[in-house]
Order: structure tokens, then C-alpha cells, then sequence
């Protein structure tokens, strides 16, 4: 597999985990290990600290999209790519910027930024570490 190929694999990684985030939960059983990690540093998301299945993040998600009308996720700006085959099986690091956004409760657009950084091991995502931005408090997360 050439680096081009890696590249490319990281990318559709990352694509498939935003597509997850947009509510295609089949997705989780396909793209998450069996067990992960997630690491989501803004204020108020403690409840990431416990997930660790597909189906639980599933569910996170699922909640997400009912508290949040119009919830969308896009991918932004270049991926960044650290992927090496070790045993025959994509690892290491995909990193890449995102734009979230929703519709408010007074009927406008909020709109966050950040950055999620995937641990791929063995093919599949088994870490996220999440950053995004937000006012007073990083709003989005309340």
C-alpha cells in the first residue's frame, strides 16, 4: 500500500466518522474497535468519559441530534495523516478540523469549530481526542 493509499484510507476514515456524527449510527459498529477511548476536552462532556462501545456512542450520539435540531458536522481544511501498515493493518493518527453546527432555541445558526484527532488501530478508531471552540463556557456542550 503506497503512502497516497494511506492518505487516502485515513481520509475516508475521517469521513466515515463524520458521516457517524450526522446520524449514520451504523457506521459505529463498522468504524470504532470493540472497546476505545474517547478524550473530549470542552466543558460539559463528561459523559464522553464513559463511553467505550460502539452501541454507547451510538446512543451519545442519537441524544445529540434530539437536543440539537439540524445538527450537521463537516469536515474542514486538510487532513493530517500519519498512517503506517503494522502486521498488514492501517495505524496511527488522523487529524482534521470540523465545523458544527445547529439550529438555537431563538432560531439562529450556532456554529463551533474544532479539531478530532483519530488513533486508528488495526483499521479501526480506537482513541478520539476532541477539542472545539465556543463561547462562555463552550456553549455548545451545555
Amino acid at each position: 500500500m503506497s503512502d497516497n493509499d494511506l492518505r487516502r484510507l485515513g481520509i475516508d476514515a475521517y469521513d466515515q466518522w463524520t458521516a457517524m456524527w450526522n446520524g449514520d449510527l451504523a457506521l459505529a459498529e463498522k468504524i470504532m474497535a470493540p472497546e476505545f477511548v474517547l478524550r473530549y476536552a470542552q466543558a460539559g462532556t463528561e459523559a464522553f468519559d464513559e463511553v467505550r462501545t460502539p452501541q454507547q456512542l451510538a446512543d451519545v450520539i442519537a441524544a445529540w441530534h434530539q437536543q440539537r435540531r439540524g445538527l450537521r458536522f463537516v469536515a474542514e481544511g486538510t487532513a493530517v495523516v500519519d498512517l503506517a501498515l503494522v502486521d498488514g493493518s492501517p495505524t496511527g493518527l488522523v487529524a482534521r478540523p470540523y465545523l458544527a453546527s445547529f439550529t438555537g432555541e431563538d432560531a439562529r445558526t450556532v456554529a463551533r469549530s474544532g479539531t478530532d484527532t483519530l488513533r486508528i488501530t488495526n483499521g479501526l478508531i480506537s482513541e478520539v481526542w476532541s477539542v472545539s471552540s465556543g463561547s462562555a463556557g463552550r456553549t455548545f456542550y451545555r
